[in-house]
């Protein structure tokens, strides 16, 4: 049963790549909370002193947030993610109702950042955060890859998924990569397995390791993210 497990809720790049161990995985929606880009980063998506912008939740009403929830498979799986949203990313923990698509609801841990945070960056007009997106990168990749994979794996596996935050920050990134005659195939890395399978409640194998996430290495230098002659 679904209680007697631990479920982790994935509202951003968990989504498109967890990076650990699970059991299983369900689509579905937490209420209560808006998905914002107001988290900075700089040990994945941007650096010390050039931070790029990471989602978080705010709390919100009736507001429905869609994403993924994982079941864990042993301790390794925790002691990843908290290195990942707490150490690296700044997040704190909490527990909500995950509501999937079939089957009632059950609890599930949330990693959010809050103004408390030493890498919060607090609300600003959409088309700063684009710009502010478009130019920084990480250790794990570019920032533009993270809200466009974020934005991918809804359109794809969550059609019924209404988040004008996300899709607006996604419209005005792609918008900036036009105009800068970015290469998009190279801020984008390469593309990883989606996490989910076309059957929610079969078993899911061991994510597959990704080089260009997450794993702190950088596999494209920075001045070679211009597409010459394309």
């Amino acid at each position: 049963m679904a209680s007697h497990s631990l479920w982790v809720f994935g509202y951003g790049s968990l989504c498109w790549y967890p990076g650990f161990e699970y059991r299983s995985s369900r689509i579905g929606h937490i209420k209560g909370f808006s998905r914002r880009f107001w988290q900075g980063n700089t040990t994945h998506r941007g650096v010390p002193g050039k931070p790029g912008r990471v989602a978080t939740l705010v709390e919100d009403g009736e507001t429905f947030t869609h994403g993924v929830a994982y079941e864990l498979v042993g301790e390794a799986a925790l002691s990843y993610l908290n290195g990942r949203e707490v150490t690296l990313g700044g997040y704190t923990t909490l527990f909500t109702e995950f509501y999937p698509r079939e089957g009632a609801a059950f609890p599930a841990l949330l990693y959010v950042a809050t103004p408390s945070s030493q890498h919060w960056l607090g609300n600003a007009p959409l088309h700063q955060i684009a710009d502010q997106v478009v130019s920084s990168r990480g250790a794990s990749g570019h920032n533009v890859e993270y809200v466009l994979r974020l934005a991918e794996f809804m359109h794809e596996h969550v059609p019924e998924c209404r988040d004008e935050h996300l899709f607006q920050l996604e419209q005005l990134v792609r918008l900036r990569v036009k105009e800068a005659r970015l290469c998009l195939r190279t801020l984008m890395g390469e593309r990883a397995p989606s996490p989910v399978s076309s059957s929610e409640d079969e078993e899911v194998a061991p994510a597959a390791q990704r080089t260009t996430s997450f794993q702190f290495t950088s596999a494209v230098p920075a001045k070679k993210l211009r597409c010459l002659g394309v």
